[in-house]
């Protein structure tokens, strides 16, 4: 397997401690796994911080996970739910000034591709500089993105791209934890 480690960031209205998250690292043991929080929950506030602020975070988290495991950072396979997801989406997309990345992967759930009743307002800039393999796990009924809406988005990653669909699934996916876990980990074998 491709990757060494994996991290995994929550959407914007949870922390860490989201059942999901606690259920992906339990599926993938013995795999390293960091469930991080954004500053803003850790300093006790509701409201997400700015783009910067949340992508530094994601940075940091890997840097630091790297450090204490020695899992190179482009062995870290990075994703979580919603705005972590997307977050950790827009790092991978970065480079530095060698051309060296962030991550081995994408474990992206309930992506947010755009708000609620505004198609309009997509979040795929990033998008074409992704060149990591990549799993999109998505409700049929998702208000921030329907099917054929993340698939036509997706087709811009230069990576591989997987979706999952979760039937009659909408942005919470509640329920469907078992399903995901069968299908990051199986996902996870294939990228090597």
């Amino acid at each position: 397997m491709i990757a060494g480690a994996l991290l995994l960031a929550p959407g914007a209205g949870s922390d860490r401690s989201h059942p999901t998250l606690i259920a992906l690292e339990d599926a993938v043991a013995p795999m390293i796994v960091e469930r991080m929080d954004f500053p803003y929950r850790k300093a006790g506030r509701r409201a997400p911080d700015r783009p910067p602020v949340l992508l530094a975070a994601v940075r940091g988290a890997a840097v630091d996970l790297s450090a204490r495991t020695g899992a190179p950072l482009d062995r870290i396979v990075m994703g979580g739910r919603s705005m972590g997801g997307r977050i950790c989406s827009m790092v991978a997309a970065e480079r530095d000034d060698e051309g060296g990345r962030i991550g081995a992967g994408l474990v992206l759930i309930s992506y947010p591709l755009h708000p609620p009743g505004k198609p309009d307002r997509l979040r795929t800039e990033h998008m074409p500089a992704i060149d990591v393999p990549c799993l999109f796990i998505s409700g049929e009924r998702d208000p921030f993105g329907t099917p054929a809406e993340l698939e036509a988005a997706t087709a811009t990653i230069a990576g591989p791209v997987t979706h999952h669909w979760i039937e009659k699934g909408r942005h919470d996916l509640k329920g469907a934890d078992a399903e995901i876990c069968e299908v990051t980990t199986a996902w996870l074998e294939t990228i090597g």
